[in-house]
């Protein structure tokens, strides 16, 4: 439509994504371009070209949008291609015109915390133990994909600059483009000694020939106007990390290499570059230490977090006694080595999976303790007695943390393990955590909202139904369901008090009957309320918690600060802006039920005792 509006004679639009193919047709005929634009509903690489074809005779414009946060990762490169050799004339001219990708080498405790196993410490009465990671981890080159994130809420002091932000490649859409893997490299003298750990990214694109028209992804501090940064959450900034660690000398000379296949980049840093020592440009790198398969990047913060360790370590001092039998069932938890450096006469760890039995084998062998600790490789539910060699536990462990949880109240499999094992507890037993709760908070985003905002007229062009479409399709379901966010990221205000929601006693088997909560949540601050934030609580002994939402009590104008190695559930109101005028009353009204049945946590807020003259 805005080729249209622009000039163009025709258009073809091609979208392979049915939906909103049929959507596109009744847009473009609502907004008077039926006799201008043909709707293709197929992959570009199935459509014809010839007179009985989907297009008569190939074009001479083409228009995409085809990125991503890495700019290739949904296939531009190949989709490109075809296109020039199928779709399009030679001289074609693309919009964009251009894309430069750039990078800039640093050194970050903080963000390499989520790519390494740290050593973890623990003061024990007998001297401090060292948890140390197996070397297999530490030679591992990590996991393949790329980690995107909002660098931009990322604190200067988290990290230092090794280098100037390099351009490390272009690809002109104008010219034919090759999706065949390749190499560039940019020689540069590091800004300062240090260890270089990990590179970020991000890419521009030039809409027109001349560069005159400009979309950048630059974090902040390497924007040219940083007064006018857009908020995006659809393209935000990419950290990569280095395969291994490596001491960089202010001064000496060294070779940033991008390499990239049709669909990801990765980097890798030499003394040289490729082209004179000759040599091979290195793999994708691909993770071959297991901890990277069952730990994704915000669970290896959790665990190098020893704040967070000291607090499990507090917890079970108070309840660990000589004689104890512990059991502990979390995915790659390193509670069962706490419990043993701790004095437990027995520990035993329950790993369901392949991938975290084989990753628990090898930290326990790098730290002598094959022979002490006892791996079970079975789902919780059939643990025998044998396979506790006759022992009744008399302490059940779990962070709880489970690799397939996505929501905050997912990890509340734990409770249904507790009920399981019952019979293998002794008298007396002690489960930790022994309660959790459910907590929500009523929140204004700085920018989240946008997510969940109804496009409207868009650039004069009436999109209302697509909005409808995305209605219809979130009422269907969706709109009664919270969907994880890491809040970290996406800086909030809270506009009521945190509420305690629901609680769930671990010291118990789960109930047969539903636990269901009502009441509201007042609102004590003007704003608009954008949606209620829900996260858990573990209280792992009546003297220690652990949030997996807000940290500590923020004031009225500071934002949020949420746990970073957790996502928390949003709910979003399904109207998002109305503005309560200061000292008006309103509240938000809830009804939360937990199904024992099924696990779910099913919801419904409402904005209530709404002032007239405020919306």
């Amino acid at each position: 439509m805005m080729a249209v509006t622009a000039g163009a004679d025709f258009c073809y639009a091609i979208e392979v994504f049915k939906p909103m193919a049929d959507a596109a047709v009744k847009i473009v005929e609502k907004n008077g371009f039926g006799d201008k634009i043909k709707i293709i509903n197929k992959h570009s690489t199935e459509v014809t070209i010839g007179p009985d074809g989907d297009m008569p005779c190939r074009a001479n414009i083409l228009i995409t949008e085809l990125f991503d946060t890495e700019l290739i990762g949904e296939g531009a490169l190949p989709s490109y291609e075809h296109a020039h050799r199928h779709l399009v004339q030679e001289n074609c001219e693309a919009v964009p015109h251009r894309a430069t990708v750039y990078a800039q080498l640093v050194e970050s405790r903080r963000m390499w915390s989520w790519t390494k196993l740290f050593p973890v410490r623990v003061q024990t009465s007998h001297g401090e133990q060292v948890i140390v990671p197996p070397l297999e981890l530490e030679r591992c080159p990590g996991a393949p994909s790329v980690y995107d994130i909002q660098l931009n809420q990322v604190s200067r002091t988290d990290f230092t600059a090794l280098s100037d932000v390099m351009p490390m490649f272009s690809v002109d859409f104008s010219k034919q483009v090759s999706s065949s893997a390749a190499c560039h490299s940019r020689h540069f003298e590091p800004l300062a000694s240090g260890r270089a750990q990990v590179v970020l990214s991000w890419w521009d694109i030039e809409m027109d020939p001349e560069g005159k028209i400009k979309c950048s992804m630059a974090p902040f501090w390497a924007h040219s106007d940083p007064e006018e940064l857009q908020w995006r959450d659809h393209w935000m900034q990419c950290v990569y990390f280095l395969p291994q660690e490596e001491r960089v000398v202010q001064g000496s000379s060294l070779c940033l290499i991008a390499h990239h296949d049709d669909y990801c980049v990765w980097y890798s840093l030499q003394r040289t570059s490729p082209e004179k020592n000759g040599r091979v440009s290195p793999a994708r790198p691909v993770c071959d230490c297991q901890a990277h398969l069952l730990w994704n990047r915000p669970r290896f913060g959790e665990i190098n977090d020893q704040d967070r360790t000291d607090q499990y370590v507090q917890a079970l001092r108070t309840v660990l006694k000589p004689d104890s039998v512990c059991l502990c069932i979390s995915d790659g938890s390193l509670l069962s080595l706490l419990a043993h450096h701790l004095g437990a006469e027995q520990v035993f760890t329950v790993e369901s999976s392949a991938a975290s039995h084989r990753l628990m084998k090898k930290i326990f062998k790098a730290n002598h303790l094959e022979d002490k600790i006892n791996i079970i490789e079975k789902r919780p539910e059939s643990l025998t007695s044998a396979d506790l060699e006759g022992k009744k536990v008399s302490l059940l462990l779990g962070e709880p943390f489970f690799a397939t949880s996505l929501l905050p109240w997912h990890n509340l499999y734990f409770w249904y393990v507790r009920t399981a094992v019952d019979q293998h507890l002794g008298p007396g037993a002690v489960v930790l955590p022994q309660v959790a709760s459910l907590h929500a908070v009523v929140v204004e985003f700085r920018d989240l909202w946008r997510i969940r905002s109804p496009c409207g007229d868009c650039e004069g062009f009436d999109v209302h139904i697509m909005d409808d479409m995305i209605k219809r399709a979130l009422d269907f379901r969706e709109s009664k369901e919270a969907e994880p966010h890491p809040l970290w990221e996406y800086p909030c205000r809270r506009l009521s008090e945190p509420q305690q929601i629901l609680t769930f006693d671990f010291r118990h088997p789960v109930p047969l009957h539903p636990l269901r909560a009502e009441g509201s949540i007042e609102l004590r601050r003007p704003g608009r309320s954008h949606g209620a934030v829900l996260w858990m609580e573990y209280h792992l002994t009546p003297d220690s918690t652990v949030s997996t939402g807000l940290l500590k009590p923020a004031e009225d104008k500071e934002d949020c600060c949420w746990n970073p190695h957790c996502k928390q559930a949003v709910y979003f109101f399904t109207t998002p802006d109305c503005r309560a005028p200061r000292g008006s009353p309103r509240a938000v009204s809830y009804t939360v039920e937990f199904h024992p049945h099924t696990g779910d946590v099913t919801m419904d807020f409402t904005l209530s005792d709404t002032v007239e003259d405020g919306c």
